[in-house]
């Protein structure tokens, strides 16, 4: 059976350790353990409760195990089919905006290799931490990503940073905020379907004429109609990363981010070589 995502072999491992006399044979020392420590300090009843939860926690464990299992075995077969190398927890070089933020990032799984035909790169499933301090002491948070990375040096002359994003906030506010941008400059492109979902940016010196190409009628089409859901993307210096939030795990919605990355790279590689 080929999985579509990383649940769809869950319940199979899970079946698989529950039958494996192993399994029982932990779960039973560690139940009785609970049952009788419980028993002798707090009462015959007090020990069959704790014995239940045992039994409860331990199942759960088992499950967990099965989806960690679920999940790695479905990574290595999207990767498989799609020629892809897969790798495990890795650094992700700090070359954007959004690859710079927090106190640790890392991607958890990554699959390298081709994006569409004509382009090579990389998806990864990304997370950045934030780590702030608390009067009871520190908090971890943690903000996940599914982002695709490809190398584009063609456009580093024409297009030396570009920043695609997300609209969110009070358009009010948008004259406020650029005052403070410093090299930053937002890119009008007199769309309105772009205008709504989307804030550009690029630096003050960029050519506004080569943007307004870039950003051509099909390109703002693609972005408000096609591109995947909360679909953004930045490019510094040749390095491009695409990007929506969330860890993306079924292989629709990877082969999108794969798509969408792989077109945006494409349309800047046009316009450069032009």
């Amino acid at each position: 059976m080929t999985p579509d995502d990383a649940n769809d072999l869950r319940g199979f491992h899970f079946k698989l350790l529950l039958g494996r006399p192993l399994t029982w044979i932990v779960i039973a020392v560690f139940v009785l353990a609970a049952g009788i420590a419980a028993a002798i300090y707090l009462g015959a009843a007090i020990g069959a409760g704790a014995a239940g939860a045992m039994l409860l926690l331990s199942l759960l464990i088992v499950f967990a195990i099965a989806d960690r299992r679920s999940e790695a075995a479905f990574f290595t077969v999207y990767a498989d089919q799609r020629g892809m190398a897969l790798s495990g927890r890795s650094e992700v070089r700090a070359a954007t905006p959004l690859l710079c933020m927090g106190s640790d990032r890392y991607a958890e799984h990554s699959f390298n290799g081709p994006l569409a035909e004509d382009v090579d790169g990389m998806i990864a499933l990304y997370t950045y931490e934030e780590t702030t301090s608390t009067g009871k002491g520190q908090q971890t948070s943690y903000y996940p990503y599914t982002i695709g990375l490809v190398d584009v040096p063609e456009c580093v002359a024409q297009v030396p940073e570009l920043l695609c994003r997300r609209k969110f906030g009070l358009k009010a506010f948008e004259g406020l905020e650029d005052a403070f941008r410093g090299s930053r400059q937002r890119v009008s492109l007199e769309s309105e379907a772009l205008d709504e979902n989307y804030e550009i940016f690029s630096l003050k010196e960029q050519d506004q004429v080569w943007l307004r190409r870039l950003f051509s009628p099909t390109f703002v089409v693609w972005l408000g109609e096609e591109a995947p859901k909360k679909f953004a993307f930045e490019l510094v210096s040749g390095t491009l990363c695409c990007y929506v939030n969330g860890h993306k795990k079924s292989a629709a919605e990877l082969d999108v981010i794969r798509t969408a990355t792989a077109t945006v790279a494409r349309r800047l590689r046009e316009e450069a070589l032009e």
